[in-house]
């Protein structure tokens, strides 16, 4: 499994409650993606920089989700182009359901 970081800068901060909004009503777009594990919203304090933590079983599936569509739309979307940092994730320890996968 592979982990990555999506980060867009924003030139106006995204209050929390904008945050919860935008993320909720994006979230259909990520059901069901092939190999998306989960995705977690985030934001910094005071919302000028927000984005995602993924996990995905592998770096091809994200790759293919993350093409110049996806590029285009969300710097659109943001205003600026996102940036993405990759983690190998050789283990994931899920306490919620009691599993370590690996």
């Amino acid at each position: 499994m592979i982990s990555a970081l999506v980060q867009f800068s924003l030139a106006n901060p995204m209050p929390a409650d904008k945050m919860a909004e935008v993320s909720e009503a994006n979230a259909p777009l990520y059901e069901g993606m092939p190999g998306l594990v989960r995705k977690y919203y985030v934001s910094t304090d005071g919302g000028s920089s927000v984005g995602g933590i993924y996990l995905w079983e592998d770096r091809a599936s994200a790759e293919a989700c993350w093409n110049d569509a996806w590029r285009e739309r969300v710097t659109g979307a943001y205003g600026s182009e996102p940036t993405i940092t990759w983690f190998d994730c050789p283990v994931v320890l899920d306490n919620r359901h009691g599993e370590l996968v690996t």
